[in-house]
C-alpha cells in the first residue's frame, strides 16, 4: 500500500503539518545558493505544491534528479509560505525519484500552442489547460447523471453498433468482420449480423422504445460521425446526451433543456471556480456571463418563419440574402442571438420546414413545418437539436417512405405507433460543445483526451 497525502489535502489543511509523503510531477524546477525549489501537482486540485530543498539536507547528487516532468516522493513537514504565489509549501526530509525524466521533455515552462500539444496528447493532460478541461469534463458528466436522477429520469445504455444511421444522413462508419485483403481466403464468409452494421450517430431510436414504456430515459455515450466536415466543431467521435420524455410536445422539451442547461452550468460554477478563473483569464474574458446566461433562464422563443421575416428585413447586412427554407447559416445565428433582441440572449427558434428537419419530427397542421427547434447561444450558434416526435402512424410512415429510408430497417420503429403510441419528445445535445462553451476552448480537438478527426487518429 502506497500511504500519500494528496496536494489537494495539504492546501486545504489549516495550520502546520510535522510529517506528510507527498507524490507528484515536477511542472517547475531550480536551484539556488543555499535552496531548491520545485513546484509539483498530482492532479488532485488545479494548485500546485511548492516544495523546498535545502542544501545542507541534500547533496546536489540528491537533487540532480529534479527536472521537469519528473515523478517524485516528497516527504517533509508543511509550513505557511512567505511568497505571494503559494500558501503553503513543503520542505522536504527526504527525496525519491519515481520516475525522472531524462532527455528533451516536450512540456517545458513556457506557453505552448494548442495545435502543438495536440502533437502530443499523451503529455497534454499534465498541463494546465488540459487538467483544467478534463476536471471540468469530470464533474460536468456528473452533473448531467445528477439533473435527470433528480428528475426522475432512467439511464439507459444505447448499442454502439447500429443497423441504420437513424437520420438517413449517410455519414456513418461501416463495422465489419470480413477480411479487407482481397486475396484472403475466407473472403466468402458471411457478415457477423448477417447485414450491413454501423456505429451508431444516435441513439435517439433507440431511447424511443424505453421511453415509451418507462415514462422519462436519457442515454449518455458516445457517436460516431463520418463527416467530411474538418472544422473546430468536428470529431469523427463524441459524446451525446439524448433525453427521450412520453406525454411531453415540444414547449415541455424547450422547458426541460432550458432547466438542463441552468442547472449543469450552476453545478460546474460550484465544483470548478478555480479552474473556471483560469479560462477566464487566459481563453474567454466573458465567460462569466456564459454561465450567467444559462443561469438565468428566460430563453427566447421565435419560430423560424418569423425568423427569416426579421433576416429578410436586414437582408442587406449578410452576404447571402435569406430565403424561406434554407438552414440558419452561422452569420444568420450571430445576428438571432447578438441583435434580434437587443442583447445577446439564448433563442429556441422553432417550427422548421420539414425539408429541414429528420422524418421523425412531427408534422405540424400546416403541413408544410414541424414540431423541432434548435438552440442557438451567442458566440457559438447551434448547440441543442430537439423535436416532438411523429406519434402518428399514417403520417410517420409517409413521411419515411418520403425520406428515402429503407422501410425495412424501420418497421420495429412504425411498430411503436401501431401499438400503444404516445405523444413524446426529445433533444441531443453534444457534451464536448457543451463543454467548448462553459472552458471558452474555441476546438473540440482540445476538450476530447484523445480526438479522432478526419485524417487523424492520435
Amino acid at each position: 500500500m502506497i500511504a500519500r497525502t494528496t496536494v489537494k489535502t495539504v492546501l486545504r489543511e489549516v495550520g502546520s503539518i510535522s510529517s506528510v509523503t507527498v507524490y507528484g510531477w515536477i511542472i517547475t524546477a531550480r536551484k539556488g545558493k543555499n535552496v531548491a525549489f520545485a513546484s509539483i501537482t498530482d492532479g488532485s486540485t488545479p494548485e500546485r505544491l511548492q516544495v523546498v530543498f535545502d542544501r545542507s539536507v541534500f547533496s546536489e547528487e540528491d537533487l540532480s534528479g529534479l527536472s521537469t516532468g519528473a515523478c517524485i516522493r516528497v516527504e517533509g513537514g508543511i509550513q505557511e509560505s512567505p511568497g505571494d504565489e503559494q500558501s503553503r509549501e513543503l520542505h522536504a526530509t527526504a527525496l525519491e525519484v519515481i520516475g525522472p525524466s531524462e532527455g528533451d521533455y516536450p512540456l517545458q515552462k513556457k506557453r505552448h500552442s494548442l495545435e502543438f500539444l495536440r502533437s502530443i496528447p499523451h503529455l497534454r493532460p499534465r498541463t494546465n489547460t488540459f487538467g483544467a478541461a478534463f476536471r471540468m469534463s469530470h464533474h460536468l458528466s456528473l452533473a448531467i447523471h445528477r439533473f435527470f436522477d433528480e428528475n426522475d429520469f432512467f439511464y439507459i445504455h444505447a448499442p454502439v453498433i447500429t443497423s441504420s444511421d437513424a437520420e438517413g444522413a449517410g455519414e456513418a462508419f461501416r463495422v465489419t468482420s470480413l477480411p479487407t485483403n482481397a486475396y484472403d481466403r475466407r473472403i466468402d464468409q458471411k457478415e457477423y449480423f448477417g447485414r450491413e452494421a454501423y456505429l451508431t450517430v444516435s441513439a435517439q431510436l433507440e431511447a424511443e422504445p424505453l421511453a415509451l414504456a418507462l415514462g422519462n430515459v436519457y442515454t449518455f455515450g458516445p457517436t460516431f460521425r463520418a463527416d467530411p466536415s474538418d472544422t473546430r466543431f468536428h470529431a469523427a467521435e463524441f459524446w451525446m446526451i439524448e433525453p427521450e420524455m412520453a406525454f411531453c410536445d415540444l414547449e415541455d422539451d424547450m422547458n426541460i433543456i432550458e432547466r438542463f442547461l441552468g442547472y449543469t452550468a450552476s453545478e460546474l460554477r460550484r465544483k470548478c471556480s478555480i479552474d473556471i478563473q483560469f479560462f477566464r483569464k487566459f481563453y474567454e474574458s466573458g465567460l462569466d456571463s456564459r454561465y450567467e446566461l444559462l443561469e438565468a433562464g428566460g430563453f427566447k422563443r421565435i419560430s423560424y418563419t418569423d425568423v427569416l421575416q426579421e433576416l429578410t428585413r436586414n437582408a442587406n447586412e449578410f452576404q447571402v440574402a435569406p430565403v424561406w427554407g434554407m438552414d440558419i447559416s452561422t452569420e444568420y445565428e450571430r445576428f438571432v442571438t447578438e441583435r434580434l433582441f437587443g442583447k445577446p440572449a439564448a433563442v429556441f427558434v422553432t417550427d422548421y420546414p420539414e425539408t429541414l428537419k429528420p422524418f421523425y419530427a412531427r408534422l405540424n397542421d400546416d403541413g408544410r413545418t414541424v414540431a423541432a427547434a434548435d438552440l442557438l447561444l451567442p458566440e457559438v450558434g447551434e448547440i441543442v437539436g430537439a423535436s416532438q416526435r411523429e406519434e402518428r402512424l399514417d403520417v410517420l410512415t409517409r413521411r419515411t417512405v418520403a425520406s428515402g429510408a429503407a422501410m425495412e430497417d424501420y418497421e420495429w420503429y412504425l411498430d411503436l405507433r401501431r401499438w400503444g403510441s404516445a405523444p413524446h419528445s426529445g433533444f441531443g445535445l453534444g457534451f464536448e460543445r457543451l463543454l467548448m462553451y462553459l472552458t471558452g476552448i474555441e476546438n473540440i480537438r482540445d476538450v476530447i483526451p484523445f480526438p479522432r478527426t478526419m485524417g487523424r487518429m492520435i
